[in-house]
């Protein structure tokens, strides 16, 4: 039977979000990201292989797939519901370039948990109209991360669309660092989602703990009408 998504809240997505990044110029490798995210308490780390060929990210992916299952920690793979079917993940990330959710095969949506990523209220709304499970919104705050065409959207946005989503789950991305980690979840984020506040990190697990606590301790959410 083919699961339904967005039907209601889906609490296994709370929390952080480590993007394990296979960028070379972060001073450890996407194995030891997503380590590091386990360890600390990560809810959910996503696999984002932008430089690696398939059989590169197959065998990486391998690999955090048997530290996340060890850990209890979802895996989701960036852009790829092939890849992701492949290696077992929990679920794939898809971008607005990417196959829309409505579009994949009934076996990967059977089987993964889907996020969507978002950058405007227009495409909120309609991401609230597809088969997923949650919607990234951002970036919130500047970033140097990844190259985007879209500037900074701020809490006040990232508040309209936690109301718009009502119980679809908001993870909040872009430029957050432990202290705006709180700060994003008051405005109305399940969680937040980071790549160069672990991955760029002296201490990565160090840095992933931080936002653990930073995010937990932020409380839920303001109610949502």
């Amino acid at each position: 039977m083919t699961k339904t998504h967005g039907a209601k809240d889906e609490p296994r997505v709370h929390g952080l979000h480590v993007l394990a990044d296979d960028d070379p110029r972060w001073p450890h490798d996407a194995l030891a990201q997503a380590r590091a995210a386990c360890v600390a308490g990560a809810a959910v780390v996503q696999l984002r292989a932008k430089h690696a060929t398939d059989r590169e990210t197959l065998r990486i992916a391998g690999e955090i797939r048997r530290i996340t299952r060890a850990h209890g920690v979802l895996f989701f793979v960036n852009d790829r519901f092939d890849l992701a079917l492949l290696c077992e993940a929990d679920g794939v990330h898809l971008g607005q370039e990417d196959l829309p959710p409505k579009r994949l095969p009934a076996a990967a949506r059977e089987r993964l948990l889907v996020g969507r990523s978002t950058h405007t209220l227009a495409q909120a709304r309609e991401a609230l109209g597809e088969p997923c499970d949650y919607l990234a919104f951002g970036p919130i705050f500047g970033t140097t991360s990844k190259d985007s065409p879209y500037a900074a959207r701020g809490l006040a946005r990232l508040a309209e669309v936690a109301v718009l989503a009502a119980r679809r789950p908001v993870v909040a991305i872009g430029g957050i660092d432990a202290q705006r980690a709180r700060q994003v979840v008051r405005a109305g984020a399940c969680g937040v989602a980071v790549i160069s506040a672990v991955a760029g990190a002296a201490a990565p697990e160090a840095a992933a703990r931080a936002l653990v606590v930073a995010v937990e301790g932020a409380g839920a959410p303001e109610a949502r009408t």
